[in-house]
């Protein structure tokens, strides 16, 4: 067999060479318990397991593998606390989270299919792509007369 490559394959190498420093799952605990401490003014073991859809246990552990990677506090009984770093990231998510859902309410996509697509393709986008929507989104709601033409056609 010849040694010929497709670009497609090559692009799917490169995308998965730049490994992300942290998991998506990773950035959903700490948006979770970020959106919880906003909500109720703590995070509770329980709560992250309601809303993550995952056992208390499996959050116990993961909250020790957060704690001792330096993204947040924990101790047992006492509640959790993010660190600046834990923080930094969950802000870091939100922020991307509200952009595409801004940029999926100009596409005309509904609510809940937007915040479906959101929470799917959050933890994947470059910061560059990021940047751009922002700046789709930020031209769009700059002037309504393109964004009237834009859902008239």
């Amino acid at each position: 067999m010849k040694n010929k490559t497709s670009r497609r394959l090559d692009s799917i190498k490169a995308a998965h060479e730049s490994e992300r420093p942290i998991s998506s799952r990773v950035e959903d605990y700490l948006e979770v318990i970020s959106e919880l401490v906003d909500m109720k003014g703590y995070a509770a073991t329980l709560d992250i397991s309601r809303y993550m859809n995952v056992s208390a246990p499996s959050v116990t552990k993961m909250l020790k593998k957060l704690d001792a990677d330096g993204y947040l506090e924990y101790e047992k009984y006492y509640g959790i606390k993010l660190t600046e770093k834990g923080q930094k990231i969950a802000d870091m998510i939100k922020q991307k989270h509200g952009i595409l859902l801004e940029f999926f309410e100009i596409l005309g996509i509904g609510k809940e299919i937007a915040n479906q697509d959101a929470e799917g393709i959050e933890h994947h986008l470059n910061p560059k792509t990021i940047r751009q929507i922002r700046k789709f989104v930020t031209f769009f709601k700059a002037d309504p007369k393109i964004r009237n033409s834009f859902e008239k056609f």
